[in-house]
């Protein structure tokens, strides 16, 4: 029996112990577990670290007819140079450290091919992750004379949104969005614009980490594949006022000028033209930001919709019926609401932030100290997220404040 077990162990141990020679200045030592061996080659002069892929061969009579497979062992860099390499990289790109590490062992921790295997790996992941809902994101905003462009660009979280490549993106997507609608004529008012639209246009980016000429929708699939997040550019508007006129902004919650997580957009007209006056500027920016917290839906009574209005009135009748008034009481409960309600969704009523007057006596007084009548032609305000929950749509029909 023993010779039996004996004649059944494998010829591991017989290698193992088996040292070649050649030359006498290479050596080859052999590994072995139970079943399989690997082998090792280095020169007697070089380090592990310098070791490079050898093939040797084994005699047939070691073999023993069997197929021996060579374990391949190569090392590019030193652990200081590994560490260094991953840095480097990692500054380059802004990929996640595990995702930069994979890259350079799978390239053999040469940097220039491990850069192009991260951008590879990105976009195939930022495909994957385009389904995912992203709630997150900032507004940017880029305005030149009478016009100003306001886009969403969203991601699914907030650390994203701080980003300054994910913030850079933003901004020249906005100024993208005002330059593809600077060539046409318009009058004044709030105008969608399309993302898919934006999507396929050519963008300059003069980030350190991106930069170049590419196309939008590219842009926003290399930035994602950085990030590690779906990145989406929900939609986009263009608010103009005639030549007589100006547009003022606000944005709140902002990290840097032209970016923020609130916008409200207010357009002037003056009678005469004269829209370089600095009360109009002043209080042109005071509306703006008078939009952004008091939230009005409706410019004036008159553009308070029909559906809005009943609706209203349905839900003050149900309320003041169960007071148990008389219906003639009733009916005076609700109008009395009514005017309420307007003034709290109706901007030319509602009571102006910066004092106790509302917002008609307000232009009334600056249209006296301009000298010509002033009234707003439009105004805006748009929130990042809003409607997300509701509706997932790349349209510009995403719900908004404004009016025409």
């Amino acid at each position: 029996m023993a010779f039996l077990r004996g004649a059944r162990r494998s010829l591991g141990p017989i290698l193992y112990n088996r040292v070649f020679t050649s030359s006498g200045s290479t050596s080859t030592t052999f590994a072995t577990s139970r079943h399989k061996f690997s082998t090792w080659a280095f020169t007697k002069r070089g380090s592990l670290d310098e070791s490079t892929q050898t093939k040797i061969s084994i005699p047939a009579c070691y073999s023993s007819g069997s197929v021996i497979s060579l374990r391949r062992f190569s090392v590019g860099a030193s652990s200081a140079d590994q560490m260094s390499l991953i840095k480097q990289l990692r500054e380059r790109t802004s990929a996640p450290i595990k995702d930069v590490k994979a890259s350079l062992i799978e390239c053999n921790w040469d940097i220039e091919a491990a850069q192009k295997d991260l951008r590879k790996r990105g976009k195939v992941l930022a495909s994957k992750k385009s389904s995912r809902t992203a709630t997150e994101g900032m507004l940017a905003l880029a305005q030149n004379g009478n016009r100003a462009a306001l886009i969403e660009l969203n991601c699914e979280t907030d650390f994203v949104a701080r980003n300054e490549i994910f913030q850079h993106l933003a901004l020249a997507l906005a100024k993208q969005a005002l330059i593809s609608n600077s060539s046409s004529e318009q009058a004044s008012g709030i105008l969608p614009v399309r993302p898919d639209y934006l999507e396929e246009l050519t963008i300059n980016l003069e980030h350190q980490k991106i930069s170049g000429e590419t196309t939008v929708q590219n842009a926003i699939t290399e930035v994602a594949a950085m990030m590690g997040e779906n990145i989406k550019l929900r939609r986009a508007f263009v608010i103009s006022a005639s030549s007589q006129g100006v547009v003022s902004t606000y944005l709140h919650t902002s990290p840097q000028p032209g970016l923020g997580r609130i916008a409200g957009v207010v357009s002037l007209e003056v009678e005469d033209g004269n829209s370089q006056s600095e009360a109009l500027q002043r209080v042109g920016s005071e509306l703006a930001m008078h939009v952004v917290a008091a939230k009005p839906l409706f410019l004036t009574r008159e553009h308070v919709t029909s559906d809005a209005l009943e609706n209203e009135r349905e839900i003050l009748k149900s309320q003041a019926e169960s007071s148990g008034k008389s219906q003639m009481a009733i009916e005076k409960m609700v109008e009395g609401r009514l005017r309420k309600y307007y003034e709290d969704v109706v901007l030319m009523e509602q009571k102006f932030i910066m004092n106790d007057l509302n917002v008609k006596t307000v232009l009334d007084n600056l249209s006296q100290e301009v000298g010509s009548l002033v009234k707003i032609g439009s105004f805006f305000k748009m929130e990042v997220g809003e409607g997300i929950q509701r509706v997932e749509t790349p349209t510009a029909s995403e719900p908004v404040a404004q009016a025409v």
